[in-house]
């Protein structure tokens, strides 16, 4: 049972003659009017235990947008349903308007539609939905809360979709397919042409020269069907919050964009989310498909509070991957001991693929090593050259490696991650 604010301005008004003839009959005579009124209202109240709730999945959305849940209520007994009802969504749904009236005749339907707005990635739930029917008087209802499980998947915004047209222009070139062609750069043999001043000699074709009376010269593009691995890295680093979002949302846009660059590219992709087990795995099965997979793979994605198992990311990418492979990593450049964990994995992993390091670097650090006007700003610029430095020695030693790094902040870090793989698409090297 439930009272409204009518029945508390009831009550109220049952005071004033309470004050203006004090005494026991005065008391019990009120009580007992307000007692009646109270249980008439909630005798001739439709009753919520004769309605049934039947939800429609709303589709999936991405942050940052909108979606409608519908809900349908049946009022299965005799008498007319009034009130309200309260859609049980999590608070990070986002839905302004989840208590709504109802006025339901008997043995009718109404459907109701509830907007969410989601304010995080990942898997919403609503499991309940709760009814509250009123009286006549509108003095009191009867509650009941039905179960009514419901769930909408929130995919990941992918922002950086504004660079893919761009990247996509860029790998066309190389590819042979714009106006503009680059030619000499890959390993996969494209096409014969006559030779021009500036063509390196080595690329003469000298058997089709000796049977045509003029000089051709072997032409190249970048190769194709290759692999491309890229291990995110969800342990306890990936939490830290750079800019407006985590470590590991940023990673997941450079991801996306990786991902659809390279399939465009002709590329095989496979995704890895990983800290000490497997928390998402999915890779190209056609063409065409690869952001589709990804966004449903990432969505559930959260920050597990626990260190990174590096020694077992070998494994995981010979998993994916028997062949030589380009590997992204996308981790965290400043974690406690990168030299027990990152490096010896990128060292490893060199020695039978290319890999890529890519990392957010916290824009916060260049503002401190500005600010020196007071003696705070001073120690925070010292510590912010310490980190800063500490990133350079382990850039430093990756590249010695072979380890090719790409340390960038947070809104940029994709756009540079897919220049990375398109110059070494470029140079032949995945």
């Amino acid at each position: 049972m439930a009272i409204s604010g009518r029945f508390v301005a009831v009550v109220l008004l049952g005071l004033v003659p309470v004050l203006l003839f004090p005494g026991w009959p005065t008391i019990l005579t009120t009580t007992a009017v307000l007692a009646a009124m109270l249980g008439t209202d909630l005798l001739f109240a439709g009753s919520p235990k004769r309605v049934a709730a039947v939800r429609a999945e709303p589709q999936n959305v991405t942050l940052d947008n909108a979606v409608e849940a519908a809900l349908t209520l049946r009022n299965g007994g005799s008498r007319r349903l009034r009130g309200s009802f309260r859609d049980g969504w999590q608070p990070s749904a986002g839905a302004p308007d989840p208590v709504q009236a109802i006025d339901i005749p008997a043995s009718e339907s109404r459907r109701f539609t509830v907007r969410l707005q989601p304010a995080r990635r990942g898997d919403l739930k609503a499991p309940h939905v709760t009814i509250r029917s009123y009286g006549p008087l509108g003095l009191a209802a009867r509650q009941r809360t039905i179960d009514c499980p419901g769930s909408v998947r929130v995919l990941p915004s992918f922002h950086s979709r504004r660079h893919l047209p761009s990247k996509l222009r860029k790998l066309r070139e190389l590819d042979g397919k714009a106006a503009v062609q680059i030619r000499g750069a890959g390993t996969e043999f494209d096409s014969l042409r006559d030779y021009v001043r500036g063509d390196d000699v080595r690329s003469i074709d000298w058997r089709a020269t000796a049977r045509r009376s003029s000089v051709v010269v072997r032409t190249w593009r970048p190769e194709r069907d290759r692999r491309v691995v890229m291990v995110l890295d969800t342990s306890r680093t990936s939490a830290a919050r750079i800019a407006d979002e985590t470590r590991l949302d940023t990673g997941l846009e450079a991801a996306l964009l990786l991902g659809v660059l390279a399939e465009r590219g002709g590329d095989r992709v496979d995704f890895l989310a990983f800290d000490r087990r497997t928390r998402a795995r999915t890779g190209s099965a056609g063409q065409g498909n690869i952001l589709g997979r990804l966004v449903q793979a990432m969505a559930p994605l959260e920050a597990e509070l626990i260190e990174m198992d590096w020694p077992a990311v070998p494994a995981q990418v010979r998993a994916a991957s028997a062949h030589r492979s380009l590997v992204v990593l996308l981790t965290s450049l400043d974690s406690g001991a990168p030299e027990e964990g990152l490096l010896p994995v990128a060292e490893r992993l060199a020695g039978g693929h290319t890999v890529v390091v890519a990392a957010v670097r916290d824009p916060q650090l260049g503002t401190m090593l500005r600010e020196r006007s007071d003696a705070t700003g001073v120690f925070r610029a010292a510590a912010a050259e310490r980190a800063l430095l500490q990133r350079a020695a382990v850039t430093a030693e990756l590249r010695r490696y072979g380890v090719e790094v790409v340390d960038a902040e947070p809104h940029d870090l994709p756009s540079h991650l897919a220049d990375m793989y398109i110059r070494l698409k470029a140079a032949g090297r995945l």
